[in-house]
């Protein structure tokens, strides 16, 4: 069932016994909601980039995942948690790239795992541990943005920041990594604008990302991902900022398709550029991101815009959906145990909540 819903950005809205989630593939043109009450809805959801965005498809599987312990029809401790398990497995295959997703879906089967007592005191258990990952998040992207405000050039008074894709309150429990940082530079009367790179093929950075400075207000510029270089040959970019799918132990960053050649663009013109995400997306068992798998998209979303045809038929194309920018192009991750310089991050390496 899909209906409007009139509320602050919150991307994945537990209520009463099923899961609300705005439509972010209708966005901007339409503002509808989702209601999810089956892990296998919940599923196509995620499939689908209904949900996206590392943070917001963690919180969204971690309610998904109780949602298909709900459903497991056995009193048997033994067979309720091989069940579990298994309904984990398939939720991290469907976006195994995004380190949150499978991070949060790690932490609930533990959880279940330690917790005593019958099959309903677990799920529960469950349904409690997803709401607090929810509100953790919060809180954590509130401490990014604090720390990202104090890590951006003193100078100018009035800065421009450049995003790619979008990590804002769609992406997360409703504040935003990156955007988080913008949030906090807004609100501290610290930004002038805020410059958002398109984000081919999706157009999460038009779509998204600009609909979001538009709900709050703040001045925002779209341009198109190869005129990023240019703003910042001309001295317009204060600063570039952008999330993360997945950090090695070293900083090297998986991130959106196109954030490599911005560090490059960036590390030319003298701007810093920082990577902006909770210390969950760090994966501290992979020493760099040299061989790390990138997953690939559709090639009609290249050959095409929405229901127009871009390409001549018969063309191939290729769509890497991430790319790994180098830890020596990131002047600092953002975290919310701070401004992390990259050869700094393997200190934070401990363990999660």
């Amino acid at each position: 069932m899909t209906d409007t819903l009139q509320t602050h950005v919150y991307p994945v809205l537990w209520q009463q016994d099923h899961v609300l989630l705005i439509d972010q593939t209708k966005l901007p043109r339409d503002y509808t909601v989702v209601s999810i009450s089956r892990c296998e809805d919940m599923i196509t959801a995620i499939n689908s980039r209904i949900v996206r965005g590392g943070p917001a498809l963690g919180i969204a599987a971690a309610y998904g995942l109780y949602l298909g312990a709900r459903d497991i029809a056995s009193d048997d401790r033994n067979a309720f948690l091989e069940r579990l398990e298994a309904i984990a497995e398939q939720l991290k295959g469907c976006r195994p790239d995004k380190a949150n997703l499978l991070w949060c879906l790690d932490h609930m089967v533990k959880v279940a795992q330690g917790t005593s007592g019958s099959v309903a005191e677990v799920q529960r258990t469950l349904l409690h541990t997803a709401q607090t990952i929810q509100r953790q998040n919060w809180d954590i992207c509130q401490a990014i943005g604090r720390h990202g405000l104090a890590a951006l050039p003193e100078t100018p008074a009035q800065l421009t920041l450049y995003t790619h894709c979008n990590h804002g309150a769609l992406a997360t429990s409703g504040y935003g990594t990156s955007l988080g940082v913008v949030r906090a530079a807004w609100q501290a009367g610290r930004l002038e604008r805020v410059i958002a790179g398109e984000t081919r093929p999706w157009l999460q950075g038009s779509r998204l990302t600009a609909w979001e400075c538009v709900q709050e207000n703040i001045p925002v510029t779209v341009v198109t991902d190869s005129t990023a270089a240019h703003c910042m040959q001309q001295g317009w970019v204060h600063g570039v900022l952008v999330g993360a799918d997945r950090i090695a132990a070293n900083g090297d960053t998986v991130n959106k398709i196109g954030t490599y050649p911005l560090a490059l663009a960036a590390q030319a013109q003298g701007v810093p550029f920082f990577v902006a995400a909770p210390l969950s997306t760090v994966d501290f068992t992979l020493p760099t991101g040299q061989g790390i798998e990138i997953p690939q998209g559709d090639a009609t979303d290249v050959c095409g815009l929405g229901q127009t045809q871009v390409c001549p038929s018969g063309v191939t194309a290729y769509h890497p959906l991430a790319d790994v920018t180098p830890a020596g192009l990131i002047t600092a991750i953002i975290t919310e145990e701070g401004a992390i310089s990259p050869q700094d991050l393997a200190a934070h390496a401990h363990p999660k909540p």
